[in-house]
């Protein structure tokens, strides 16, 4: 008698895994393994294919919840300008906006109207306070980069209910902070496949003029550009997530200059993007793009926009560069991806060297300058932090570690200094360090992965869920004054002050608070 034929499995088929190999190809490699193996063999590697394609599937849901959740937001943020501009429309002819020109398209294909600045009201006003310090913030984590605001004294007793409010208003995807000058706050955003650099009325967060390019960066831990603008003698700096780097009118949002960073220097995008703001050293605009052959730091005419010089071959990180004078040099300071060291802002040349690598080349904490010879760093992701002390004159100097630990691990934020403490979020725990031992002092208080501004004596802490915190900077203790709810949703944004105002914002909202001291 015939005995029946067992038809052959298809995963055991050719035809069947190529099939499934065009469809999904980690599952076709699984089941091209599992071809010919021992049935238990078999078992683990069908066990694997299991757990690929419920990746495969939890990975594709999350993006199209991620697309959907934007697109709702672009149509509502639209909406909202839309009726912030038939609002301006509607004012008295005395009152009607002034008309700015558009400026015309950098790039080949890209419509003009697409870069053409939004007119802004002529009735704008300044407040008192915001005009006799409207210049002071005009870069990313203030005047020197290093998260302290001393322009006035800020409150330091607040209500029950947390600082009053300004205005809040919807604003596009990113990380980017605020840059405030003539009653002005900058940002930059993503709106749907372009990124957009724009222009806030400190007073009313009423939108005065945007600047638009195609652009776009879409990344799991959050779509948008990551770099904040720098505000420069009228002119704004703004350099996107995949490199556009634009030269604007800080007035009316019309383009100056602009290039590609990236691909001006041949170089690659990082893992999530440009994070590193432009720097203005007198006459010239510093990037990181991170090319090889002599071009990671970058340095424009900024006027321009014309190459001044390109220096070194480093793999970039997502750390700002810094102006500083360490040894009695002054000098740019620049984090890469495995080292931190000093350039001569006249042509580009290295002064020093130190390592200063972790896992995967993943540094993004600004360093702080600790007196005329020293620097603090600190990196997360196990890697710790260090003094490091430069000496030496002219053009030669060495550097050497002072002390280094694992006390403090700034992951994606940066640390403070008050009277010989550091102040910073070690993982996301608020943790107080001697700055000439490296001793913890103590540790206290969870606020995620959030940032931190020094003020009057406090610590303006911004959490990662958005709420606002104050903090005595003190080493005797933790000790917490007061926090309130600021925004909704995830905030990993640095939050600024200027004209004793706070201002933050994350991927959805952003607000203006009263901080000055009454």
């Amino acid at each position: 008698m015939f005995q029946p034929q067992e038809s052959t499995p298809w995963y055991r088929s050719m035809t069947g895994i190529l099939t499934a190999s065009l469809l999904l190809p980690p599952v076709g490699l699984v089941l091209l393994l599992a071809h010919r193996q021992t049935p238990v063999r078999r078992k683990i590697l069908f066990s694997l294919c299991i757990v690929l394609v419920g990746a495969g599937y939890f990975y594709l849901f999350s993006a199209w919840r991620r697309s959907s959740a934007n697109e709702a937001h672009y149509a509502a943020l639209e909406q909202h300008r839309a009726q912030q501009q038939r609002e301006v429309l509607a004012q008295p002819a005395a009152s009607a906006p002034a008309t700015s020109t558009a400026s015309p398209s950098l790039q080949p294909g890209v419509p003009a109207g697409q870069q053409a600045a939004v007119p802004a009201p002529a009735n704008s006003t300044d407040t008192v306070a915001a005009h006799v310090g409207r210049n002071y913030w005009t870069n990313f984590r203030g005047p020197n980069r290093d998260g302290r605001y001393d322009e006035m004294a800020v409150l330091t007793n607040w209500p029950a209910q947390g600082l009053s409010l300004v205005w809040k208003e919807p604003v596009g995807l990113g990380y980017a902070s605020f840059t405030i000058a003539d009653g002005r706050a900058y940002t930059i955003e993503q709106r749907r496949q372009q990124e957009v650099a724009a222009a806030y009325d400190v007073n009313t967060g009423r939108e005065l003029w945007t600047q638009k390019w195609n652009a776009e960066y879409n990344d799991q831990t959050g779509d948008g550009p990551r770099t904040t603008p720098t505000w420069d003698e009228g002119r704004l700096y703004a350099l996107g997530a995949t490199g556009e780097l634009r030269c604007l009118d800080a007035k009316t949002g019309a383009v100056s200059w602009g290039k590609n960073i990236l691909s001006d220097n041949q170089a690659q995008n990082l893992q999530w993007a440009m994070a590193a703001s432009p720097l203005i050293v007198d006459d010239k605009v510093i990037v990181l793009p991170g090319g090889s052959a002599g071009k990671s730091v970058a340095a424009y005419n900024k006027m321009t926009g014309a190459p001044v010089w390109k220096s070194q071959n480093d793999r970039q990180a997502y750390v700002s560069p810094m102006l500083v004078t360490l040894a009695g040099r002054r000098q740019i300071l620049v984090v890469s991806a495995s080292r931190v060291f000093g350039l001569a802002p006249e042509n580009g040349s290295l002064l020093w060297s130190q390592s200063w690598d972790t896992d995967m080349g993943i540094n993004v904490s600004q360093p702080i300058i600790v007196d005329r010879n020293r620097f603090f760093i600190s990196s997360g992701y196990g890697k710790g932090a260090s003094v490091v002390e430069i000496t030496g004159s002219g053009n030669s100097f060495t550097a050497r570690t002072v002390w280094e630990n694992i006390n403090m691990k700034n992951k994606f934020n940066s640390s403070v200094l008050h009277e010989g403490h550091v102040y910073g979020l070690d993982e996301g725990i608020l943790t107080c360090l001697d700055v000439n031992t490296g001793a913890r002092k103590w540790k206290g208080g969870r606020y995620g992965y959030g940032q931190i501004i020094l003020a009057s004596g406090h610590l303006i802490v911004m959490s990662d869920s958005g709420e606002v915190a104050l903090v005595k900077a003190t080493p005797a203790e933790y000790s917490e004054v007061a926090r309130f709810p600021a925004l909704e949703g995830k905030t990993w944004n640095y939050p600024a002050i200027a004209g004793g105002r706070l201002f933050v914002r994350n991927a959805t909202q952003m607000a203006a608070y009263k901080i000055a001291a009454e």
